[in-house]
């Protein structure tokens, strides 16, 4: 196992795996297997560079949280290649215990690839989700969208002062952990084709709750509540 990066010092900081200096040194290397694990942003482009030095058979990857343009570039790259999402990081995940965390795996990857990661993922006592490359960023525009543009929009309304309230100070929590996050993650999630519409149905939904609020409707408040613990309960 081998592993690139442009910032010399993220590479040589992963213990006992080998860091390559130049990108054509992976030819002597000939790898089995190449993940793409870079933003979203330069996903494409760390492949375009990458590729010259690969074998044909080489299995491509990438962990992108949008796939977007990615699947398109698979079906001209003339490798066999595998697209995960791994749903977990350092900012809400315990990095040492991962199980019951979330990971996708897109059905169009090939049998191998497929093989690979199912067998990686069920090790670590993931829970695997499989989805097509489309129903995959539908899927992230809904679970991924929603919770941090409400995120998003209540660090909006506050300031950083102590309030009494345990439901505040939980969400407060929740807030600062998201925007802990790197900056082009945040951004690769609001700029998913589908969120959007997320987005609409989120404000939808306000307008109706500030109707309800000015008209004082306490009838319309118990359906309201009634229909949303519906909606969340457990099954």
């Amino acid at each position: 196992m081998v592993v690139y990066d442009k910032d010399r010092a993220k590479a040589s900081s992963i213990a006992d795996v080998r860091s390559l200096d130049s990108l054509p040194e992976l030819g002597p290397f000939r790898p089995d297997l190449l993940i793409n694990a870079v933003s979203l942003q330069h996903t494409i482009q760390a492949f375009t560079e990458t590729v010259p030095y690969l074998t044909r058979d080489c299995m491509i990857a990438d962990v992108a949280s949008i796939k977007g343009d990615i699947a398109a570039y698979y079906r001209q790259s003339g490798h066999p290649f595998a697209s995960v999402h791994p749903m977990f990081g350092p900012t809400f995940a315990d990095m040492e215990v991962l199980k019951q965390e979330n990971a996708v795996i897109i059905t169009e990857s090939c049998a191998e690839g497929r093989e690979f990661f199912e067998q990686l993922f069920d090790g670590l006592s993931l829970r695997i989700f499989r989805y097509t490359f489309e129903e995959h960023d539908r899927m992230m525009a809904y679970s991924l969208t929603i919770p941090f543009a409400s995120s998003m929009m209540f660090a909006l309304c506050v300031d950083a002062k102590t309030v009494p309230g345990t439901t505040f100070t939980r969400h407060m929590e929740i807030a600062r952990r998201l925007l802990a996050e790197d900056d082009h993650l945040l951004a690769e999630i609001l700029f998913n084709p589908y969120s959007v519409a997320e987005l609409h149905k989120m404000a939808s939904g306000l307008e109706f709750l500030k109707h309800v609020i000015n008209a004082r409707d306490y009838e319309e408040v118990r359906g309201l509540c009634s229909r949303l613990r519906e909606r969340i309960a457990e099954s």
